[in-house]
C-alpha cells in the first residue's frame, strides 16, 4: 500500500501472527486490564510490582498521596535495581545467556553474558566503595554508548549511589551545570568516543568543566580507555581498568527503600536552568519492566534493539533497566546510522537477527531520504525477516513515515508501537500493545493499562472527543517524576500547576482524541501551539502535512514567529528528497508546498515562509533543536549554545525565506 495523506489513513488490525503468544491478545484483554486498574487501582499496581520485581522487604503500602503532588509508591519496601537486573537472572539459570550484543563503530562485535555483566558491575561497585562512594552520593556518568556505560549505571545502583548520566554530546558548560547541581562526588568518563569513524573528546571536556573550580565536590574522575588517544592527566584521575583489576567480582547489593533516588536525568533546558528529573528505585523499575514486557511483548528468544543513547531516558528505561530486568538479550550500538553508509541499521538487523526494533522518527525520515536517493542502501536489499515488532519514540511519527516504516522495514506485517512518554514519566504512557491494538498511522492510540490519561481545557475540564486540548494524567503512577532535584517548588509549578488545582500531571503537550475511537494524537508542545488569526494549530499537524507530500519532502520542522497582521506566522524548515533549490525554483516549490498544506489542513495553515536546507539542526542524538529554529525564523542572531549540534553550519543555510 502506498503512503497516504492524513485525510486518507487506514486502520491496521493485529494479525493472527502478532496475536499468537502475545501477553495481551486482542482488545478484550486490553480492556480487561484497563477495567482492573479502574476497579482497584492500587491493587492493580501492587500485583504488577510483586510479579515483576524481587523485594528484599515486601511492601505493605502501595500509594501514599498524603503529601501530593509528592507521591510515594511501595515506600516501606526495600530492593536493589542491580540485583533485579543481574543476580536474579543468574539465580533463574540465565548466567550464560547473552545480555548485551555490543557492536562498535567499526563493526567489532562483543557479547556479554549476564554472569559477565554482574562480575564487571561488582568490580566497579567495589572500586567505588573503596573510594568512599556509597549510598546517597551522586555520580555523573559522561560516556558514549558502551558496555562500560551500562556497567557504571548498574554499579551505582548496586551501592545505592544515585547516577546522573550526561549525554556525550553535551558541552563542558552543560556538563559543569549538571555536576554542580547534583553535587557529584565522582565523574565516570572515557578518554574519547568513536562515532562515524571519528574520535571525539570526552575526558578533555570533563577537564574543562572542572577547571573553573566550581565543581569542588568531585574527588575522582574514573576514565575508561576506549581509544588510547592522548589525554591530559590530573591527580584526581584514575583508569577504570586499574581501579577494578584487583577488586572481587562479588558485591553484596545495598538494599534501599523504594523511594530512594535511582537516578537524576536533566532535561535539555531549552528555557531556563536544566531540570534534574528525579526518579525513585521501586516505582521506576516496576514500570520499566512492565512496559518492556507488554509494549514490546518481550520473549525469551527475542533480540531487542533500542537505538537510543544511554544519555537519554529512553536509553535508561529500554537499555539499562527494562530489558535486563526481564532477562532479555539486546543490541547496543556505538555508532551512527549513516556510517559507513545509510544501510547500517538494516545490516545490523540482518546480521544479529533483531526481532524488536525501537528507533526515532527523525532517524526513519533521514533513512527514507537516503534509501530513495541510493538504491544500494535501500532496506529491500537486506534480510529483515527476523523482525516481528517495530517501535517509534521521541516525537510523534507522521503518517507518511509510519507507512514507509511499516512497508519497507516491517514488510507490512510487523505492528508498530508508536510510544508517547517523557523523561518525567519514566516509561510508556500512551502506546499500542502489539497483539491487541488496531493501529492508525500517526496516532499513539490508547493509554497503557493503568495510566489515566485525558484531554482537558485550560480549567481542567474534559473536552469532548474530537476537540483538541491539553494532555494530562489524572492519577499518579509508579514511575512518575518524584521532584526536580533541589527545587520542589519548580516541580509543583511545572507539573502540577494551580490552574488544575494541583490535581493533574501536566504533560506539556497538546492532544486530541478521535471522535469515534478515542485514540490519542499528540499535536505538539503546548508552547508549540500556534495562534494564527485566532486559529490554534499544532506544529506537528503542519509538519505531518508537509511530510505527507511524499514525492518532495523528506523532513520538516515548523515553528512560529511574531507577525503584525496575524499575531503569529507559520515558518516551515524543509529538507527535500533532492538537492536544495534556490531562486525561482525554490519559490515555485515553496508555493507548491503551501498549496499542499492548504489542501490538507486549510488555507489558514499555509506557512508564511518556507526555508530549505540540506538537513535540520540536530543534536548528535538526532533531536531537532526547535529553539534555534525559532531564533532563525525571527531573524535573530543565534546566541544559544550550539555545541551539542551535529551540524551548526546549517543555521546559516536556513536563513533565506521563500
Amino acid at each position: 500500500m502506498s503512503a497516504t495523506s492524513p485525510t486518507e489513513l487506514h486502520t491496521y488490525s493485529p494479525s493472527a501472527e502478532s496475536m499468537a503468544g502475545a501477553r495481551v491478545q486482542g482488545m478484550a484483554q486490553y480492556e480487561a486490564l484497563v477495567q482492573e486498574a479502574n476497579d482497584d487501582y492500587e491493587g492493580y499496581w501492587a500485583r504488577r510490582a510483586r510479579d515483576l520485581v524481587s523485594w528484599k522487604t515486601p511492601f505493605t503500602k502501595v500509594l501514599n498521596e498524603t503529601e501530593a503532588p509528592f507521591f510515594k509508591w511501595f515506600e516501606d519496601g526495600t530492593l536493589n535495581a542491580s540485583y533485579n537486573c543481574l543476580d536474579r537472572q543468574i539465580e533463574a539459570g540465565l548466567g550464560g545467556k547473552v545480555a548485551i550484543i555490543f557492536e562498535a563503530d567499526d563493526g567489532t562485535v562483543t557479547r556479554v553474558t549476564y554472569a559477565d555483566l554482574l562480575a564487571r558491575t561488582c568490580q566497579l561497585a567495589n572500586a567505588l566503595k573503596a573510594r568512599g562512594i556509597g549510598k546517597g552520593d551522586r555520580v555523573v556518568i559522561y560516556m558514549s554508548m558502551s558496555i562500560e556505560g551500562v556497567v557504571a549505571m548498574q554499579a551505582c545502583a548496586r551501592i545505592g549511589a544515585t547516577h546522573s548520566v550526561v549525554f556525550g554530546g553535551f558541552s563542558a558548560q552543560s556538563l559543569q551545570d549538571r555536576i554542580k547541581d547534583t553535587g557529584a562526588v565522582a565523574v565516570i568518563t572515557a578518554d574519547e568516543q568513536l562515532r562515524g569513524g571519528k574520535s571525539l573528546p570526552l575526558k578533555s571536556i570533563v577537564d574543562e568543566s572542572l577547571a573553573s573550580g566550581q565543581c569542588d565536590t568531585v574527588r575522582d574522575v574514573i576514565v575508561y580507555r576506549r581509544t588510547g588517544g592522548k589525554i591530559a592527566w590530573n591527580p584526581r584521575d584514575l583508569w577504570l581498568h586499574e581501579v577494578t583489576a584487583a577488586q572481587p567480582s562479588t558485591c553484596e547489593p545495598e538494599w534501599v527503600g523504594a523511594e530512594h533516588p535511582l537516578f537524576l536525568l536533566y532535561t535539555s533546558g531549552s528555557t531556563g536552568k536544566p531540570k534534574g528529573v528525579q526518579h525513585a528505585t521501586g516505582g521506576y523499575l516496576v514500570h520499566a519492566a512492565l512496559t518492556t514486557q507488554l509494549t514490546f511483548d518481550l520473549r525469551s528468544d527475542d533480540i531487542f534493539w533500542c537505538t537510543a543513547d544511554i544519555g537519554w531516558v529512553t536509553g535508561h528505561t529500554y537499555i539499562a533497566y527494562g530489558p535486563l530486568a526481564l532477562g532479555g538479550t539486546q543490541i547496543m550500538f556505538e555508532g551512527v546510522p549513516t556510517y559507513p553508509d545509510a544501510g547500517r541499521f538494516w545490516k545490523m538487523i540482518q546480521d544479529h537477527k533483531v526481532s524488536i526494533f525501537y528507533t526515532a522518527p527523525t532517524a526513519i525520515r533521514s533513512l527514507i531520504k537516503a534509501a530513495e536517493s541510493n538504491e544500494a542502501v535501500h532496506p529491500r536489499r537486506y534480510d529483515l525477516s527476523s523482525l516481528r515488532i517495530l517501535g517509534s519514540v521521541g516525537e510523534p511519527i507522521n503518517p507518511a513515515a509510519w507507512e514507509w516504516y511499516h512497508q519497507n522495514i516491517g514488510g507490512s506485517r510487523c505492528p508498530i508501537v508508536d510510544t508517547f512518554w517523557q523523561t518525567e514519566t519514566g516509561g510508556h504512557m500512551i502506546t499500542p500493545l502489539p497483539g491487541a491494538t488496531p493501529l492508525v498511522p500517526g496516532s499513539c492510540t490508547l493509554p497503557f493499562p493503568g495510566i489515566m490519561a485525558a484531554v482537558v481545557d485550560e480549567t481542567g475540564r474534559d473536552v469532548p472527543w474530537g476537540q483538541g486540548g491539553i494532555l494530562v494524567v489524572k492519577r499518579p503512577w509508579p514511575s512518575m517524576i518524584r521532584t526536580i532535584w533541589g527545587d520542589p517548588e519548580r516541580f509543583k509549578k511545572s507539573y502540577y500547576p494551580e490552574d488544575f488545582q494541583g490535581k493533574y500531571y501536566l504533560a506539556g503537550d497538546g492532544a486530541i482524541r478521535d471522535a469515534k475511537t478515542g485514540y490519542f494524537t499528540i499535536t505538539g508542545r503546548i508552547d508549540d501551539v500556534l495562534n494564527v488569526s485566532g486559529h490554534r494549530m499544532g506544529t506537528m499537524e503542519i509538519e505531518s502535512a508537509l511530510v505527507s507530500c511524499t514525492e518532495l519532502v523528506a523532513e520538516a520542522a515548523v515553528v512560529g514567529r511574531p507577525d503584525d497582521t496575524t499575531g503569529e506566522a507559520i515558518c516551515a524548515f524543509v529538507v527535500l528528497k533532492r538537492s536544495r533549490p534556490t531562486g525561482d525554483e525554490a519559490k515555485a516549490i515553496a508555493k507548491q508546498l503551501r498549496d499542499w498544506v492548504g489542501k490538507e489542513i486549510g488555507p489558514i495553515a499555509k506557512p508564511k515562509d518556507i526555508r530549505f536546507g540540506d538537513n535540520l539542526p540536530k543534536t548528535r542524538s538526532g533531536k531537532i533543536m526547535r529553539r534555534l529554529l525559532r531564533s532563525v525564523a525571527k531573524g535573530e542572531a543565534v546566541t544559544q549554545d550550539t555545541s551539542t549540534l551535529e551540524n551548526p553550519a546549517i543555521l546559516d543555510q536556513l536563513g533565506q525565506a521563500y
